[in-house]
């Protein structure tokens, strides 16, 4: 299926132009034809889904229930904060589950030290994936500069590791989210990601298709944030994702009940 049904050029060209020419120096901003993941049952949807858990009351038994899950049905990673990234590694050392984890989340509010901290902290404890929050109000702002400045330290300090960007597109209007991707894209990292889950707004079919026009084939996209049910799963993917941020993930495979938010 292609995402980029609906030409956002004219959206793109106008958000690169507002941005400092050196930021988008050498990226690639053409459309491209995106063939989405092809789903032939609902288990199959397992292997595009970061099963995650971020409340801030979750418990030591929490962490180990929610690893058993994933082992079981086998999902592609587990999404935890980096209050637990240690053990969740253990849980998982005899399995191919990776271990995705949060940076400056869930307001992106921190300091670029702070966040460089956090992510070396998490990558020495055994975090294969970070999901960082950009500096929601440095763009506002329109200091783009440091929303790249912050992404590009955290990718630095990721090395190999996947780097996902968190949007926030919730509290973005639809040209600040472009901007923040195309500045993503240009700080080199691995994925744009929708949503926090934290907002009332989370992702939509229309904001991933926009991800995946800037995305292109040489990044990933994350849809995440009320995403409960095996239909608004697909219809993400068939939008543009080839990653989902869900903790409803057994209701969307089809194998239980929905474990509600985040």
């Amino acid at each position: 299926m292609q995402a980029n049904a609906v030409n956002f050029s004219e959206e793109v060209r106008r958000a690169k132009d507002s941005l400092p020419k050196g930021l988008t120096e050498g990226v690639n901003l053409d459309p491209i034809d995106w063939v989405s993941p092809d789903i032939k049952a609902l288990e199959s949807l397992a292997s595009l889904i970061d099963h995650t858990i971020l409340k801030p009351d979750t418990s030591k038994q929490n962490i180990q229930a929610h690893c058993e899950v994933a082992k079981k049905h086998m999902f592609f990673s587990v999404c935890v904060n980096t209050a637990w990234v240690k053990y969740a590694k253990e849980l998982l050392s005899d399995t191919s589950v990776k271990v995705a984890t949060t940076v400056g989340f869930p307001l992106g509010a921190m300091s670029l030290l702070a966040k460089y901290h956090e992510t070396k902290i998490a990558i020495d404890d055994g975090a294969d994936e970070i999901d960082m929050v950009i500096h929601i109000g440095a763009l506002k702002s329109k200091d783009y500069n440091l929303v790249f400045d912050d992404i590009s330290k955290v990718k630095e300090t990721c090395g190999n590791k996947i780097l996902k960007v968190i949007l926030e597109t919730g509290l973005l209007s639809d040209d600040e989210a472009i901007l923040a991707a195309i500045i993503a894209k240009s700080a080199k990292a691995d994925f744009l990601k929708t949503s926090t889950g934290f907002v009332p707004q989370g992702a939509s079919t229309n904001m991933v298709q926009r991800l995946r026009y800037i995305a292109g084939n040489s990044m990933g996209v994350k849809a995440s944030g009320g995403i409960r049910t095996s239909e608004q799963a697909l219809a993400m993917i068939k939008a543009g994702a080839n990653r989902l941020g869900v903790s409803a993930s057994l209701a969307i495979i089809g194998a239980g009940e929905s474990a509600g938010s985040y």
